[in-house]
């Protein structure tokens, strides 16, 4: 017998694949997967007694894909807003590194992820970054969107290369926890694995050897960092006479299915191979800024042809999980970078957001957009909210005018996660109490009384 279906209907779905924006549209739900996509009045007929999520109003759009951020920083927002990123990694990230759990990764996480839930997220990327010897803290990050019910890949943001006072992971241990967090991965059911390199001025000529051999052998591709700031190509200028793109490319990696995060310090030429290895950038446009470490080229690398998502960053360098925030923050920063109101648009971002992210990370085939067949995950804005109450152009509403108060619904694999704005089978402010005693022990092991009031 074929499971019930359930119509999840509103004044616009933007559908982000073929039938684009459906005016008065609904999308038929049965079990996991999306089973139809069409108007409303076509479908509550072919499905009469079907019960029905949403009204004439509001917006449906798949679940947004934040497609690079950091749960391993989900105990330290708000902090050193004022250093640069490398003085801001010694003194603020690598003081924590070594004290980093696997519970710290799975309370952050579940906090975190019901964050990113409620302004519409249902697939993260996140590289967990720790140099804690005694524990495989990565692990943890998938415990939490396991217990979520949110879909993603998670990947161990490995370095053997110290920095400030830490002492780095050996390269076997590193591989250790690789092969423990590739396994944990495949013990759920909506949780991929990438080989993870931190960054690739952050690991020794034998480890970066390892990692693209590990991802190569495994048939996984990689999640890194790449051309985030200008003081980057300086050093690997230093280091091997050549930029880290270039140098990625020369051992392997940029073509081992990679995703990096930020590709802001990007040539013509280095966008030209990207592009030709396949390789995805994704932007980030909270981070940059908050860092000072420029702004991505956007316009520049699409036109070379180079798959991009959208992110987040990690809660040390953008403080919130809030994807529309950034949505809005990116268009907007490319416009006044470049004093063109024409340099980004909403389509493009939530394009970007949707399902250029999924693509970027492999899973095109079953989340992004909302398409027969594929998962039932999705997004409903409340007609009746600030937000979403007046909608002129419905792209523009959710990029620009929307927020996470303006979310109604969101479901993935079409369990209902989010229903009428209340979570519905986690409350996040249970573990309240838990976070704040987990952020105030990670501050004072990293002994960051300069920055926190909670490690005093």
């Amino acid at each position: 017998m074929s499971e019930a279906i359930t119509l999840v209907r509103a004044g616009h779905v933007l559908t982000m694949g073929a039938l684009g924006d459906i005016a008065g549209g609904a999308i038929a739900v049965s079990g996991e997967r999306i089973a139809d996509v069409g108007a409303f009045a076509e479908l509550s007929r072919k499905y009469p007694g079907a019960p029905v999520v949403g009204d004439d109003y509001g917006i449906v759009i798949p679940g947004l894909v934040n497609a690079h951020t950091h749960i391993s920083e989900a105990l330290i927002p708000g902090m050193a807003e004022k250093l640069s990123i490398w003085v801001w990694a010694t003194r603020l990230l690598m003081p924590i590194m070594p004290h980093l759990t696997r519970e710290m990764a799975r309370v952050g996480g579940l906090f975190r992820g019901a964050e990113a839930i409620r302004s519409g997220v249902t697939t993260l990327n996140d590289m967990f970054c720790h140099a804690n010897p005694a524990e495989f803290a990565s692990l943890g990050s998938v415990d939490s969107l396991d217990q979520l019910g949110l879909r993603g890949v998670v990947s161990f943001g490995a370095e053997d290369i110290a920095w400030g006072g830490s002492a780095p992971l050996s390269v076997t241990r590193i591989i250790e926890e690789h092969h423990a967090l590739a396994q944990r991965c495949a013990a759920s059911r909506r949780i991929g694995f990438r080989v993870g390199i931190g960054t690739i001025l952050g690991q020794s000529d034998a480890l970066l050897e390892v990692s693209g051999e590990l991802a190569r052998s495994m048939k996984k591709g990689i999640h890194t960092h790449l051309a985030e700031v200008r003081e980057e190509k300086m050093a690997a200028q230093i280091r091997w006479g050549k930029s880290t793109v270039q140098h990625a490319d020369e051992i392997g990696i940029l073509g081992a299915d990679c995703v990096a995060g930020h590709g802001v310090w990007v040539s013509p030429d280095e966008m030209e191979l990207i592009a030709d290895r396949k390789a995805a950038i994704i932007y980030n446009p909270t981070a940059n800024m908050i860092l000072g470490s420029g702004v991505c080229p956007l316009g520049e690398l699409q036109e070379h042809g180079v798959s991009m998502g959208i992110g987040t960053d990690g809660m040390a360098s953008n403080d919130s999980h809030n994807m529309i925030e950034v949505m809005k923050i990116g268009a907007l920063l490319q416009k006044v970078h470049r004093m063109d109101p024409e340099a980004a648009d909403a389509r493009q971002i939530l394009k970007m957001s949707t399902i250029d992210g999924a693509r970027a990370l492999g899973l095109s085939a079953i989340t992004g957009s909302l398409e027969v067949g594929k998962c039932a995950d999705l997004v409903r804005f409340d007609g009746n909210s600030f937000g979403a109450a007046v909608v002129h152009d419905p792209y523009q509403q959710i990029v620009y005018g929307a927020g996470p108060e303006s979310i109604a619904d969101v479901w993935v694999d079409g369990r209902r996660l989010l229903a009428d704005g209340a979570f519905v089978s986690f409350d996040p402010k249970s573990i309240v109490p838990r976070v704040r005693e987990l952020a105030k022990a990670l501050a004072r092991a990293g002994n960051l009384s300069e920055f926190s009031c909670l490690a005093r």
